[in-house]
């Protein structure tokens, strides 16, 4: 029998409007997939927290999306929730306070949660910024709340996949050869580009200097999602 092909660093993202549709899903791509993002969408559902924690008692990674974005009192006592409850990677947005505040929540519940930092949403296109006030562009933002992230104490970020090569940099650069850079807007050859502005291919992606990569519509949209995840993992298999 062929050994089924698989690889930690791909995130299939079950962007899925019910846990039914999330948990049929999980049962289709089997052992083709062992990681997995669950965003607000799910998390928010009741029972969607406890979908986080049975993925994670089936030996899945599981890294739940909350980018949590409050004072930093509140988002230390969330990630410390999160955190004691079980998971892989928890996003916080990158601004110095609520990282700090994570950092302390998560380090007080002793697990091993990595903390993730998001830079710019991959959604965002330089125009994006400009509307919303910032006085940066993407890549200029991006590199701000690297270096503030590097200085708060957390494991990474999630960058878009065009920023990684200097978001490596700049993490080698400080000492920190093993900082996470988590890449969404990853798209195979050829796949639609939805919402994202900000892409590339899940080999491109790795090779820039990325550690994970995190793919959701090419693959629970396609036609066929194990032949879709499985062509993925293939094409970054002994990268």
């Amino acid at each position: 029998m062929t050994p089924v092909l698989n690889n930690p660093r791909l995130f299939v993202g079950l962007d899925l409007p019910s846990l039914e549709a999330a948990r049929a899903m999980v049962d289709l791509l089997g052992p083709s997939v062992v990681s997995y993002k669950i965003g607000l969408t799910l998390l928010a559902r009741p029972g969607g927290v406890a979908f986080a924690h049975e993925l994670k008692a089936k030996g899945k990674h599981v890294f739940q999306d909350w980018k949590l974005h409050d004072i930093g009192a509140q988002v230390e006592g969330a990630a410390r929730s999160v955190a004691e409850g079980g998971c892989d990677f928890l996003t916080v947005h990158a601004e110095p306070q609520v990282m700090r505040g994570a950092v302390k929540g998560r380090d007080a519940s002793g697990a091993a949660t990595k903390l993730l930092a998001v830079t710019v949403l991959t959604s965002l296109s330089d125009a994006d910024l400009t509307d919303i006030g910032y006085g940066y562009g993407a890549a200029e933002l991006v590199e701000r709340r690297v270096r503030q992230a590097l200085d708060c104490g957390v494991d990474g970020v999630v960058s878009s996949p065009l920023e990684a090569a200097r978001v490596r940099e700049i993490a080698t650069a400080a000492g920190r050869p093993d900082f996470l850079i988590v890449t969404p807007g990853v798209r195979p050859e050829g796949a639609d580009l939805g919402d994202q502005q900000r892409v590339a291919t899940p080999r491109a992606a790795l090779e820039a200097g990325a550690t994970h990569l995190v793919v959701a519509r090419p693959v629970i949209a396609a036609e066929n999602p194990l032949l879709a995840a499985s062509s993925i993992v293939a094409s970054i298999d002994g990268f």
